[in-house]
């Protein structure tokens, strides 16, 4: 077991991949936390942490998985990596539940474009890691579900759980070649910050509809508008379903409510593409599970 995690290791530092051992048979960094640094050895001058003690030299990947089955982690800033993250469906209950490769696949085809093809990695969870390299010079931020739900990506400051690594959920592993495609602009683009927007009263177009149908709008679009930013992508995905039963009863225009959560969510610092995938994603869900009016 150790020797099939060193070897793992050392292959993922051949790609350029910096890594550093997880606690064995988790998920956790096996380094110690800064509260509980000794100051010494490679922290003598101060804390040094995971993303910092990564390495693709081997003899210290030797060192370190010589001593116990550690898994692998890839701290993605340093490989100059950005891992997309598709998850599985939180309703496992529920076959229809779209889950992150649904999402996301949604989400290239809005943008135009087929799911990217590169070295891609099935999670303990069942989701799958999609491994990009970043334009040189380029610094992402990791995300979470703001580009589409369940969908996550991990970037500087970020790891992921390389495969040959093994959790009691099950184990990563490889899916295709370790071959690495460059990050799509269209991509890269939608995972760029977006500007910084004045700050003003909440404005929406004039709607038709229903009295509770308009009400159920006008304090949803309020409700997104005051989400804290890192969760207006989620947000807006369960603010549209909760409206999306009126589209479903025919008492407000399907376009109208897509205008108005398109307004809000793009005058909050979502980007107009992330936008049209959430609301078109939570709408269609919300108009296909909607029981009849009279037993809601």
């Amino acid at each position: 077991m150790s020797e099939d995690l060193m070897r793992a290791a050392l292959d993922a530092a051949e790609h350029g991949w910096h890594v550093f051992p997880l606690r064995p048979g988790t998920k956790r960094p096996a380094l110690h936390g800064e509260k509980a640094c000794a100051r010494t050895g490679p922290c003598a001058h101060g804390h040094v942490k995971w993303e910092q003690r990564a390495t693709t030299d081997p003899d210290r990947i030797r060192a370190a998985w010589s001593r116990a089955p550690f898994n692998i982690g890839v701290a993605c800033g340093p490989s100059g990596l950005l891992v997309v993250d598709l998850d599985t469906a939180k309703d496992k209950g529920s076959a229809d539940a779209p889950d992150g490769a649904t999402t996301f696949a949604a989400l290239c085809e809005r943008a135009g474009h087929a799911v990217p093809a590169t070295y891609r990695v099935r999670t303990a969870s069942g989701g799958t890691h999609l491994y990009f390299t970043t334009p040189h010079g380029v610094r992402l931020a990791n995300t979470a579900g703001s580009i589409a739900p369940l969908v996550d990506t991990r970037a500087h400051g970020g790891y992921v759980v390389a495969a040959g690594s093994t959790t009691p959920a099950g184990g990563y592993e490889p899916l295709s070649a370790p071959v690495t495609s460059a990050l799509p602009p269209w991509l890269h683009t939608i995972l760029q910050p977006a500007p910084a927007r004045p700050v003003g009263p909440l404005k929406l177009p004039a709607v038709d509809g229903s009295r509770a149908a308009r009400a159920a709008l006008d304090a949803e679009c309020a409700v997104v508008a005051a989400a804290p930013e890192g969760q207006r992508n989620v947000t807006l995905n369960r603010s549209a379903f909760k409206v999306g039963r009126f589209v479903a009863w025919g008492e407000i225009p399907r376009p109208v409510v897509e205008e108005a959560f398109q307004a809000v969510g793009e005058a909050h610092g979502l980007t107009a593409a992330e936008c049209r995938a959430t609301i078109q994603s939570a709408l269609n869900s919300s108009i296909r599970k909607a029981r009849p009016r009279e037993a809601a």
